[in-house]
């Protein structure tokens, strides 16, 4: 059904592909050192952060105020302790170019990776066959280059509801988002080494907008913290899993 529809809306879903990005607010990615420490005490752990624009913190400020250091400072509270982290983000990336940057990029040391991909995925209907794959192999250089012993995938972001995309433009994203989220959430199933974490519920519907940056299309800060918070309390239930192998 999605592959008819596609077929039937071609005509106007590339004239409003092409409209959206004429039109789109562009907005920076956050500014600040991508790698540091947050907390005090112990280290606890040592995360590296791989994504796209959301993971470079378009709709934010600064790092301290996107994912990446709000995720650092919320599992430093919960592991009550340090966490050093590292960020690898890049507006633009599908998850191949996040590939490609990990494979050449300078890594440090890390117990664990989180994936923030996807949207340039399904923006570029990349079938689920091929973004499994490319997961995979993400997942196999960061432990041969890190040495992570786990990759939490945060899930490709409920795209029927940014406010950015027009009607069907948003249906169609929206469809391929689930697909790709579906295909990854079958496929991880009894693995003792990778998972996939949903956003909060609030990040979708219509109570979604109120957590958009200007642009209609990233999180603004409270977005991100809201999903900073559902990353690290799962995190925090891995931590000690992996504490006790």
């Amino acid at each position: 059904m999605l592959a008819i529809a596609k077929l039937a809306l071609a005509p106007l879903l590339v004239w409003q592909g092409l409209r959206v990005r004429r039109q789109a607010l562009r907005l920076p990615e956050a500014t600040g050192p991508r790698a540091g420490l947050a907390g005090q005490g112990a280290l606890k752990l040592r995360l590296l952060i791989v994504g796209d624009s959301s993971g470079a913190g378009v709709g934010a400020s600064t790092q301290q105020r996107a994912l990446a250091g709000r995720l650092s400072e919320a599992l430093a509270d919960r592991l009550g302790g340090s966490v050093h982290w590292q960020l690898l983000a890049t507006t633009g990336h599908s998850t191949g170019d996040a590939l490609q940057a990990l494979k050449q990029a300078e890594l440090l040391p890390a117990d664990l990776m989180v994936t923030a991909l996807g949207v340039n995925d399904a923006v570029g209907q990349v079938s689920p066959r091929r973004w499994l794959t490319q997961l995979d192999e993400l997942d196999a250089i960061a432990r041969e280059r890190c040495g992570i012993g786990y990759t939490l995938h945060s899930a490709v972001p409920p795209m029927h509801a940014f406010p950015l995309l027009p009607q069907p433009l948003r249906w169609l994203l929206g469809a391929q988002a689930l697909r790709l989220n579906r295909a990854l959430a079958r496929q991880l199933i009894g693995s003792a080494t990778r998972g996939m974490q949903a956003l909060p519920a609030h990040l979708h519907g219509q109570a979604a907008a109120a957590l958009m940056a200007p642009d209609g299309f990233h999180p603004n800060e409270a977005g991100y913290a809201a999903w900073a918070e559902a990353l690290a309390e799962r995190i925090a239930r891995l931590q000690i899993t992996l504490s006790s192998r």
